[in-house]
């Protein structure tokens, strides 16, 4: 092989549910002179197959999806495929969903308010195998281990990962129905989520589900 020949190029995975972001990001990532968009999909079960049999060097992953979770995508893809490096690009400030990301396999972690610049160092930052965070939630973890892990809100730190995100359907106003079709779980299953809410947050009935559920959802969307 001649030395003047170029390096390949890190192949990226692309999730978002939004076309346009996609769009977006793929055409951002192709400026680079090392960097190709490998493929995209807007949804959990479809990156799932395609991750394993396409196997990029890195996937930039939403927590939000068109269908299924991406906490669990995050999950499944660690198991399936160690070696790719992930990266979480979220409208979800830090806070809320961060330090559950980078427990589910993510390397890192930023929001879409972020500069063009910020992204691509993050997605070069996980290619080389280091933890990309900001400066402000790395200080905030700091702040927390020092005054013994502390949360920042209730529903955030006491309930599992899919008990946070049935919460968080609920705060948008979406039926039970529409959350198990989004999850692919049954209706059971969001309705026993619902119970383990309830009990967790010292609720009452559903209509205090519901009420706690916009008033926290409300507050994160105002950041």
């Amino acid at each position: 092989m001649s030395s003047q020949e170029p390096a390949a190029k890190r192949r990226i995975y692309l999730v978002d549910d939004h076309p346009l972001v996609r769009e977006w990001l793929g055409n951002l990532i192709n400026q680079e002179e090392d960097l190709v968009v490998c493929g995209s999909a807007p949804s959990a079960p479809e990156a799932l197959e395609a991750i394993p049999a396409l196997a990029p060097d890195a996937a930039v992953v939403d927590m939000s999806l068109e269908h299924g979770s991406g906490l669990e995508l995050l999950k499944n893809v660690k198991a399936v495929c160690p070696g790719v490096a992930l990266l979480v690009l979220s409208m979800h400030e830090e806070s809320v969903y961060a330090e559950r990301a980078l427990r589910a396999g993510a390397r890192g972690y930023l929001t879409k308010r972020e500069t063009t610049q910020k992204v691509i160092l993050a997605i070069r930052q996980v290619l080389e195998g280091k933890i990309y965070i900001s400066e402000s939630f790395a200080a905030s973890l700091a702040q927390r281990a020092l005054e013994g892990g502390s949360g920042s809100g209730l529903a955030s730190q006491d309930l599992s990962d899919r008990e946070l995100e049935v919460f968080e359907m609920l705060g948008k106003g979406l039926e039970t129905s529409q959350i198990a079709d989004s999850l692919h779980i049954s209706v059971k299953t969001v309705q026993t989520y619902c119970l383990r809410i309830k009990e967790k947050l010292n609720l009452n009935n559903a209509a205090e589900l519901i009420r706690e559920s916009v008033r926290w959802h409300d507050r994160k969307e105002r950041g």
